[in-house]
């Protein structure tokens, strides 16, 4: 069976009798209720949803958070540290509300998609137009619609009177679509260019239209919108998938030395098999950094109230880091690096081009035409309504001092010919006050032409010849490849009005005026953004449903690409002549899409996904949305975006700048910096704790005890980690590689350093150890051995607070870090350190934890342990930096 048509394709005649309907009666309220039974309500409908147990559950399949839950159960049932099991527990369930939280946000993008179906409709029901909801409306149903209304289903026009359609939300098109109702000739034509189609929550801007039902609910344009985001798969972050793999890692590692470690003790036979047990337990607690998924929480918690103050709303946490690795920006045109608003930026008269800013006389007959011929209403506070182009105009005129109201007054408005699609003018006819008419005629320029026999030229009027009429066409032509839009103006006085107003009468033997050129302009802080994003390795793309043209210019006044680079726009139309493989190749080729559909911005964010890429999808309409939520970061328009764009999206600007996403993506680096400076921190810490239990149990040594290295554990890791996440921003941070996708934790010499720094860190400690059995101020074996632990005890604390000074930089110096600049950090070493010392020198913590007094030398001893922790770390950084510049 050859397939049908597409209803664009096809008459008039032909849609209604595929759709079985009459245009002058409609549908029967019995048919209407058959068919409304058989198809469903007009409504989107939802992607099954999860109870709140299931999504809090589903937070539980983390394998770290597996990890968190055995060590709660170690620590409680067998180390008997209750206090620490609760703080395990509380950390687990704290993520998963978060988790839940998120999960909540993240579905209202098809709520909100809901929310935007129209209330009702005006049909015609059985030869009688009624109002209905819009939920009622079938397939076959006749739908009125005129200026002000919102379409309530996908409409294949029958009737169309100056219809114009603004569309920006489905298409990213900011000039509304004049609409006719002849078939269109071709395949595939896009959303942009179905002229003879209205589309469900689209807004009818001016004119009036009849059309009949094509689709409704699901299968609308809005339908497949919504159907695209419940399909969507939620895409991983970087950082979760850092996180996953590091708990793996360091798990396996941990079960193995610790295996190790009970095998060896048990065959030395030092200790009884329970004793053992309790050291691997012990030394698989120092190594688990149970503390880290809530210390990356309240990093990128902090990052985020940050990011607040400087006009970027984050709604999923991950999103902050996920800003640092972006190597893509996709970003809408329309109301994202525009400012959706059409402007006048060129005017030509007098023979002669000038710039808009240049200024124009009020008496130039140019400003007078194109604010007469002009339906904008003008309310008490200002405010323009009505078609963007022709606020354009009048805002122009207000910026020339033009003031139309005491003009019109002065020369009254007493008939006009509306615009018509197939003529492209509009004329208005003014009764001056000398008794003669004014008439004022704009459209387009070819067709202005043909009504014109003569020309303005410095407050004269001339015959208009050949070579003037090239001269017109040329500016025509290259303001047009400038992707302005272009109208003409011309004008002619009468002595009388004829009998019958209308083309014929009125727009003839015209006078020509001059040309505006006009366009919906770049963000002024746009240029700059994009030049920043390219200096941090960044590279931005447009994807828009605007013309190619004024895409390719668009791009081309930003920097995206090289003037005239044809080579870097393809329109959506040539992308669908390309496989999956054959586009994923090519994809690097082209910075600018025009003319593109919501499945065509998908396959984009896809195909640089899959070279390995993190994008970064910028948007504000419905028709971005599913982009929005495919992409590694989706980057809402909190002003001009759609409930549905915001609701899809990881992150939301709250004033739409474009440059806000610059200052987001620094803060993303450096909230992965301080992330890094945290991990390795903790890591090293651990690593010092694994090595030092580890060459205890190798040499024989007494131990340190399970509840020594829980409260090291408590008290040095959680505070201080928490306030490297809060370390200023490194110099230079901005002129970096993004990391991209395969970056880790470990990347930019953080691994290698926690090993060597975390081996530094066990050293020193037994070092101390060593010196305290070695040199000992007491006598008896037991006391000797209780001041050796003591000492290992306090310098393993001590040590770690420390190292924390070294961690402000992987390779500067502290001393070029600055020791204090950060207050937080200050703070939180500051009460790390008394809570360690509560247990040493208050009386009654000393039998609870298993210490003794020390005096004088063997504090000594412990700080300098302290101490030679960072001036080994800084003369190691010291030979690093140096043979790194050699």
């Amino acid at each position: 069976m050859a397939e049908q048509k597409a209803f664009y394709a096809i008459t008039n005649d032909e849609a209604l009798k595929r759709l079985q309907t009459n245009e002058e009666a409609g549908l029967s309220a019995q048919e209407a209720q058959t068919r409304l039974a058989q198809n469903g309500p007009n409504a989107l409908a939802q992607g099954e949803k999860k109870t709140l147990l299931q999504r809090f559950l589903d937070q539980f399949k983390d394998f770290m958070i597996i990890v968190l839950l055995v060590a709660a159960l170690i620590s409680g049932f067998i180390v008997h540290e209750w206090a620490d099991a609760l703080i395990i527990l509380a950390v687990v369930i704290l993520n998963a509300a978060f988790g839940v939280f998120q999960e909540s946000k993240a579905e209202e993008a098809i709520d909100a998609l809901q929310k935007m179906s129209t209330p009702n409709a005006h049909v015609r029901r059985g030869g009688q137009v009624v109002t209905i909801p819009s939920s009622e409306l079938v397939v076959g149903d006749i739908v009125l619609l005129e200026a002000g209304d919102v379409v309530p289903a996908d409409l294949r026009l029958l009737e169309s009177a100056n219809l114009k359609s603004e569309e920006s939300a489905l298409t990213g098109e900011s000039v509304p679509v004049e609409k006719q109702t002849a078939p269109l000739v071709g395949d595939d034509i896009g959303i942009g260019d179905r002229t003879n189609m209205a589309f469900m929550n689209s807004n009818i801007t001016y004119g009036r239209g009849v059309g009949v039902v094509a689709a409704t609910g699901m299968q609308t344009e809005v339908g497949r919108i919504a159907g695209m985001l419940n399909a969507a798969q939620e895409t991983t972050t970087p950082l979760s998938e850092n996180l996953k793999a590091l708990g793996k890692t360091l798990t396996i590692m941990i079960l193995v030395i610790a295996a190790f470690v009970f095998a060896v003790g048990v065959w030395r036979g030092a200790e009884t098999l329970p004793e053992m047990f309790l050291t691997a337990i012990s030394l698989a607690v120092a190594a688990i950094p149970e503390g880290l998924p809530a210390i990356v929480t309240v990093i990128l918690a902090l990052g985020t109230q940050k990011l607040a103050k400087r006009n970027s709303l984050v709604r999923k946490l991950p999103a902050v880091e996920t800003l640092g690795s972006t190597e893509i920006i996709a970003s809408d045109k329309t109301g994202t690096l525009t400012q959706n608003k059409m402007t006048v930026e060129k005017v030509y008269y007098d023979g002669q081009l000038h710039d808009a800013k240049e200024g124009v006389q009020s008496a130039n007959p140019l400003l007078r035409i194109m604010n007469f011929s002009n339906d904008t209403k003008m309310q008490d506070d200002g405010q323009l309504l009505g078609d963007p182009t022709e606020t354009a105009l009048v805002a122009y005129g207000q910026t020339q001092n033009f003031d139309l109201k005491a003009e019109l007054k002065a020369e009254p408005r007493v008939a006009e010919v509306p615009f018509d699609s197939e003529r492209k003018l509009m004329s208005t006819i003014h009764q001056l006050p000398d008794g003669r008419y004014l008439v004022a005629t704009k459209g387009a320029p070819d067709q202005l032409l043909k009504r014109t026999t003569q020309l303005a030229v410095g407050g004269e009027v001339h015959e208009m010849n050949a070579a003037d009429e090239a001269t017109i066409l040329r500016e025509n032509t290259g303001m047009a490849k400038q992707a302005l839009r272009v109208l003409g103006a011309a004008y002619k006085y009468l002595d009388t009005l004829p009998d019958s107003v209308n083309s014929d009468t009125i727009e003839q033997d015209l006078i020509f005026a001059g040309l505006v050129g006009m366009i919906d302009p770049e963000r002024p802080e746009a240029a700059k953004a994009v030049a920043d994003a390219k200096a941090a390795g960044i590279r931005p793309l447009i994807i828009t449903g605007d013309h190619q043209d004024t895409a390719e210019a668009i791009a081309g006044r930003l920097g995206i690409i090289a003037p005239g680079d044809d080579a870097a726009v393809i329109t959506g139309a040539e992308l669908d002549k390309q496989s999956d493989e054959e586009f994923e190749k090519n994809v690097d080729k082209y910075s600018v899409y025009a003319r593109v559909a919501p499945e065509h911005k998908v396959r984009i964010v896809n195909a640089w996904q899959k070279r390995g890429k993190v994008v970064a999808m910028t948007g504000d309409g419905v028709n971005d949305a599913p982009a929005l939520k495919a992409a590694d970061i989706g980057i809402g328009m909190g002003i001009t975006g759609t409930e549905v764009s915001k609701g899809a999206s990881d992150m939301v600007l709250a004033d739409d700048n474009f440059s806000t996403i610059v200052i987001a993506v620094e803060e993303g680096r450096k909230v992965f910096s301080n992330i890094q400076k945290a991990i390795q921190y903790l890591l090293s810490a651990n690593l010092g704790e694994v090595l030092t239990l580890f060459m205890m149990t190798m040499l024989g040594w007494d131990l340190l005890a399970p509840v020594h290295i829980l409260w090291i554990n408590l008290v040095t890791d959680t505070f201080p980690a928490i306030a490297l996440g809060v370390e200023p921003t490194e110099p230079g941070i901005m002129k970096q590689k993004p990391r991209g996708r395969k970056s880790n934790f470990f990347t930019g010499g953080v691994g290698q350093a926690v090993i060597w720094q975390g081996i530094l860190e066990g050293l020193l400690t037994l070092g101390v150890y060593f010196i305290a059995i070695t040199w000992p101020i007491h006598t008896t074996n037991a006391a000797i051995h209780a001041d050796a632990l003591t000492m290992a005890y306090a310098t393993l604390g001590l040590i770690q607070l420390f190292h924390a000074f070294n961690v402000k930089s992987v390779h500067q110096s502290l001393f070029t870090v600055g020791f204090f600049r950060n207050r937080t950090f200050n703070w939180a070493i500051l009460l790390s350190g008394l809570l360690l010392a509560v247990t040493i020198l208050v009386p009654g913590f000393n039998g609870l934890f298993h210490v003794t007094e020390l005096d004088g030398f063997q504090w000594a001893t412990v700080l300098g342990a302290g101490v030679a922790m960072i001036v080994i770390v800084e003369v190691v950084k010291f030979c690093q930096r140096h043979l790194k510049k050699g």
